[in-house]
């Protein structure tokens, strides 16, 4: 994977500031590793990769957030367009985190809130946040929550935990990004369980309005299709056999299958 992007032109974080697409419409694919090498080879004369200390590919970790009943768990399961997930961000060798507050309404689009978190360590991380008055560490962040999330602080605790490696490409004319994620790993704060998704990869299209892609007939090219994947969501399902999945299983097997192909 290395070499491939090596043969990349880059683009720095600086460079990117005009592509932030805080309000847009997000398109999610699934496919393995051997299926991305060979979707990075076709696609590196459209792209630049983002390069951030002269890494290519970049850790992140993320901590969930849910009520006790997991109601934002269930609004995404039942099938509900409106929705709401709040989550710290971490980029980890950067050393910045965000609380951040992803608002999606039945139009499909995606509005993102956050703000910079102060003393979270994401190589060590606390599983009893709280935040309100409950917890002075946290508590300045009740404000922010209060605007921009319809649920209360104080029934929020962390729930599911995943971290991941990040690929992000600019397209020339830097119109969207697109983010790539592999080595997905969950673990449940609640029960202590784990899932490692092996050679899964998440591909997720990042734009304003359906402006044209390059990268899209190469995705065909590739028998790569449109496919809903919530990390939150599918983390929590598969680490959680208690929560309701009357939805999202034909999601599960899904992910199955595409692992179990050999391409």
């Amino acid at each position: 994977m290395t070499e491939i992007l090596s043969q990349y032109t880059p683009i720095t974080l600086d460079e990117m500031k005009g592509i932030r697409l805080m309000n847009r419409i997000d398109t999610k694919f699934v496919t393995t590793m051997p299926v991305l090498r060979r979707l990075l080879e076709a696609a590196r004369s459209d792209y630049y990769v983002q390069e951030t200390g002269g890494g290519r590919i970049a850790p992140y970790y993320t901590v969930y957030f849910d009520t006790c009943d997991r109601a934002m768990y269930v609004r995404h399961e039942v099938g509900h367009l409106c929705r709401q997930k709040i989550r710290i961000r971490s980029y980890v060798d950067a050393g910045l985190s965000f609380l951040e507050v992803k608002t999606k309404n039945n139009h499909g689009r995606t509005k993102k809130k956050r703000t910079a978190m102060q003393g979270f360590d994401p190589l060590h991380p606390r599983y009893d946040i709280r935040f309100g008055q409950q917890d002075g560490d946290f508590k300045n962040y009740e404000e922010f929550i209060l605007t921009h999330l319809r649920y209360a602080p104080e029934s929020l605790s962390e729930q599911l935990e995943n971290r991941f490696d990040r690929i992000t490409l600019v397209n020339r004319a830097k119109t969207e990004r697109l983010t790539i994620d592999l080595n997905l790993r969950f673990h449940n704060i609640g029960n202590d369980a784990h899932r490692d998704m092996g050679q899964l990869v998440v591909i997720e299209l990042k734009r304003d309005g359906n402006r044209p892609s390059p990268i899209l007939g190469r995705l065909l090219d590739l028998r790569i299709h449109p496919h809903g994947f919530s990390k939150y969501c599918v983390g929590s399902a598969l680490t959680d056999a208690d929560l309701r999945r009357n939805l999202i299983k034909p999601r599960l097997r899904s992910i199955e299958k595409i692992l179990n192909t050999n391409d």
